[in-house]
């Protein structure tokens, strides 16, 4: 009843399968997206979607209890149920941040706590689709031998553990020692092949697409716009956990820029299907270290106009401590160029610092933020101050990775050896053994934070 097939961003009359191993356009080079038959989805009401994807929310009925294959019809409805590859990704928990919110000037501030999933960030629910797809086409036929990647980390902790999942070879393309401990051992530990290139992303993604020429390779990065289809269900979770109402602002970091436009695709999507009537403000968040989107956005600005795709230009993005999103020249910038269009968007940057002070302030409220949601977090603050989001607004900060993957970062910050100050590091508490000489100091510095 439903089907959908790849088609040119910029608008070329290609309509290929989704089986095919192609990754853009063939007539213009241009990125691919998906594309489904609206027509087809519109013969179900809004209201019976809403039942529909109510009823299978986080269940055990074969695939549908995934937050991703619950919205298998709008997602990649050509799949057999027995392809689809599912760790139990998406239905991660939306953490209404009132003492956090509060502190910065928010009463309806949320964080959808993406690094909840099973391989500890989003990138499961984009792999989860591309996986399976992959897992179809070989059930049909298709000769392909191993998965690939270019990753900062968590794309192939994904892929690796998705692969092996499904009993399919994979490989990685690391940028030597820019990714933390835990995020190297876990396509280790999942049995891909690891290589550590000598360079950056960049770097790693000139080289990877290089290797996937071969056909019998497939592509794993975001450029390939299966993925997208499984990181648009971040938009419909965040809609159908607030009981399907919209919220004001949603703030994505921003490296390669593929999750700020499959959010909008969410968007977009319930927007056709009439399940809602407006589009919430996209704010793309980058690391002042790695900003190509945010000097574009700033040349718009100072031209008086919006941005658009000649305000762009690549850059030679320096270390962060947000090392996933150390990007500087990111493959999905047009499509998120046109994305903040529609949705009136804003970029903002955050420093090294102010992402850590930002991540070290939420975490005293009871999170344990990774350093990208920090800085999504320090852009929130910056855009509170200055009055571009308002204090009853409803906002959603997106945290793509759990912190637990960056406990180095957080273990430098509290030890105070970063390169600035920690304005809240907190430190253990040396003390002798003597049970009345610890009871008092205890005493002491209950009373002193009272």
């Amino acid at each position: 009843m439903y089907a959908a097939w790849f088609g040119c961003v910029a608008g070329c009359p290609a309509r290929l399968s989704l089986s095919e191993v192609v990754y853009r356009c063939p007539s213009c080079g241009g990125l691919l997206e998906v594309v489904h038959d609206t027509q087809a989805l519109r013969a179900r009401s809004a209201a019976a979607w809403m039942k529909l994807f109510d009823e299978r929310w986080l269940r055990t009925t074969w695939p549908y209890g995934s937050g991703v294959w619950g919205k298998k019809e709008w997602v990649a409805p050509h799949l057999d149920d027995d392809n689809v590859v599912s760790l139990l990704e998406g239905g991660t928990n939306l953490f209404w941040a009132e003492r956090y919110g509060r502190s910065i000037g928010l009463s309806d501030l949320w964080i959808k706590q993406c690094g909840t999933s099973h391989t500890g960030s989003f990138k499961d629910l984009g792999m989860t689709v591309l996986v399976s797809c992959v897992k179809q086409m070989i059930a049909d036929g298709r000769p392909i031998r191993a998965l690939a990647c270019a990753s900062t980390g968590d794309t192939s902790a994904a892929l690796a553990a998705y692969g092996a999942a499904a009993g399919i070879p994979v490989v990685v393309l690391l940028p030597e020692a820019k990714i933390s401990a835990a995020q190297l051992v876990q396509p280790l530990a999942n049995g891909a092949i690891v290589c550590s290139l000598a360079t950056d992303f960049d770097g790693c993604m000139r080289v990877v697409q290089r290797l996937t020429e071969d056909p019998t390779i497939y592509l794993a990065n975001s450029m390939n716009s299966l993925r997208v289809e499984g990181q648009k269900t971040i938009a419909v979770e965040l809609v159908q956990q607030f009981d399907w109402a919209i919220p004001d602002w949603v703030l994505v970091p921003g490296g390669n820029l593929g999750n700020v436009s499959a959010i909008a695709k969410g968007f977009l999507q319930l927007q056709e299907l009439g399940i809602i009537d407006r589009l919430p403000r996209l704010v793309c968040c980058q690391a002042e270290h790695a900003n190509p989107l945010y000097r574009a956005y700033q040349r718009a600005k100072a031209a008086g106009r919006a941005m658009q795709p000649e305000d762009f230009a690549p850059i030679t993005a320096t270390p962060t401590l947000a090392s996933a999103i150390q990007i500087g020249d990111p493959v999905s910038r047009g499509k998120a160029i046109t994305a903040l269009a529609r949705f009136d968007g804003v970029v903002e940057q955050a420093s090294e610092a102010e992402l850590a002070d930002a991540v070290a302030r939420a975490d005293r409220t009871g999170m344990f933020n990774c350093p990208h949601t920090g800085v999504a977090l320090a852009c929130l603050e910056k855009l509170v101050k200055a009055g571009t989001i308002a204090p009853r607004d409803r906002v959603v900060v997106i945290s793509t990775a759990h912190g637990l993957k960056f406990t180095e970062f957080k273990t430098r910050y509290h030890e105070g050896t970063l390169d600035f100050p920690s304005a809240h590091a907190n430190h253990p508490v040396r003390m002798d053994a003597d049970p009345d000489a610890v009871v008092a100091r205890l005493h002491a510095l209950l009373d002193a934070s009272a």
